[in-house]
This record gives structure tokens, C-alpha cells and sequence, in this order.
């Protein structure tokens, strides 16, 4: 199963989205992994629907939520607009970076974001110089390239990242990598089958429910012992020295 956030295609309706915010028990697990590393003025790159804005939000002191999509906008704002230190932009990730001065920053977070964006190196460079020193960018993007599916297509998505692509990338932007790891390996089996090999276009949302009850709640628990060899997803927390 997959999380979903926002694409950088300002055309992207965000029917994913819709369909998989169910997850919580998906979503609370991302979140305890990157809530150690947030903190201070922060931004969210393709900040979808808001299911991890107003997640983020308890944990930083503002958030800037950027959403290129007009489609998402209104539930974007729905969701973070009561919270006080939330400010949502309607801008792509290229519009946020030209209009934002160096070192502003000391968190940037992006969830299911960078495989929407044709020149991800181009973009990491941008976050790099956003960022104060000793900032952190967050980068959570599906995993394994041999798992690719019409999913992936459908939604915008250029790539899926292998580990060392991962690390390439974000080594080549001027970051030192604290963490980079697997995440989800249980989620390699479904994805594989069902959207892989059987072409599925659409989630299931009696599937997706049922994942997110048992197989979330078992997976957190074996990977919270050791990082798995492999798994539908990464993780990496970025620095800047």
C-alpha cells in the first residue's frame, strides 16, 4: 500500500489522495519517523489535502504548506486553516524557490514529492540554499524501480528511487545524509501483485483499510527492531552542515 501526497503537476486532482486517507495508522508511523527532526520555521512541499500539515504543525514553530495544485486548495485549506502557524501557498516547487530568500528555513519536508519533479537535483540544490545551517530536509519516496506501475504513471510520478539514486542525489545537492533507510518492506508483496503485475489503476479501500489495521501495526513493529534490507519505500533525513 502507499501513502499519498501531493504531486508538483498543477493538474493533478488528487483522487489518490482522497482514496488513501484512511491510512492513519500509515501516516502516524511516517510521521513518528521524521517528528524527531522537525522543529522551527518549516516548510511542506506538496503539502496535498494537509493530512501530515496538521500532523507537522503540533511540532514546529510555523509551516509554510505548498500545494501547486488549485484542485487541492480548498481542502488544503479547510484542513490547516484554523491552526494559527500553518500559511498555505499555492505555488509549485520551482514558484517556492524562486520566490524564497537563502537560509530562511530550518526544516524542509518532503512526503511522496521529489518523484513528481523531472529535475529533482535541480530542486534539491534550491532546498539546500533555503535552509539555515544545521537544517534538515525530510525525503520520503516510493522505493525500487522493478515495482513501477501504471499507478505510478498515473499520478505523475517520473521514477522510483533506488537506495544509492537516493543518496546520489541528495549527496550531489551538498547534503550530508543522517539516516537513509527502507521502509515497508511488507508493502513490496501487495504493491508487486496487485498494481505491477495485475495493472491495478485504482486503490481498494476494503484492501487498503485492512493493510493499514494489520499489516502497518505488524511491519512498524518488526522494523522498529532493525532497518529492513528492502522495502516500498525510503526514508532520509538530509543536513545541511
Amino acid at each position: 500500500m502507499v501513502d499519498g501526497a501531493a504531486s508538483n503537476n498543477v493538474e493533478y486532482d488528487g483522487g489518490d489522495l482522497e482514496a488513501l486517507s484512511i491510512l492513519k495508522n500509515y501516516q502516524n508511523w511516517i510521521f513518528a519517523r521524521v517528528a524527531p527532526c522537525l522543529g522551527g520555521t518549516a516548510a511542506e512541499l506538496g503539502a496535498g489535502i494537509g493530512s501530515f500539515s496538521a500532523l507537522f504543525a503540533g511540532n514546529v514553530t510555523s509551516l509554510d504548506a505548498i500545494e501547486p495544485s488549485a484542485t487541492l486548495q480548498a481542502r488544503l485549506q479547510q484542513t490547516v486553516g484554523p491552526l494559527g502557524n500553518v500559511r498555505v501557498l499555492h505555488q509549485t516547487a520551482e514558484d517556492w524557490l524562486t520566490d524564497t530568500a537563502p537560509a530562511h528555513y530550518d526544516c524542509v519536508v518532503m512526503i511522496n514529492v521529489l518523484e513528481h519533479i523531472r529535475d529533482d537535483a535541480a530542486v534539491l540544490s534550491g532546498i539546500y540554499d533555503r535552509l539555515k545551517p544545521g537544517g534538515r530536509l525530510i525525503v520520503f519516496v516510493p522505493a525500487l524501480q522493478f515495482l513501477f506501475s501504471n499507478i505510478d504513471r498515473q499520478v505523475g510520478h517520473f521514477r522510483r528511487y533506488e537506495r544509492t539514486a537516493l543518496q546520489t542525489v541528495l549527496a550531489g545537492a551538498g547534503f550530508r545524509i543522517a539516516d537513509l533507510r527502507f521502509f515497508d518492506m511488507l508493502g513490496i508483496l501487495p504493491w508487486l501483485v496487485m498494481n505491477t503485475w495485475l495493472g491495478k489503476t485504482e486503490f481498494n479501500p476494503g484492501l487498503v483499510g485492512l493493510y493499514d489495521r494489520i499489516g502497518v501495526p505488524f511491519t512498524r513493529a518488526v522494523e522498529s527492531l532493525a532497518a529492513p534490507p528492502l522495502g516500498k519505500n525510503l526514508i532520509a533525513i538530509a543536513v545541511k552542515d
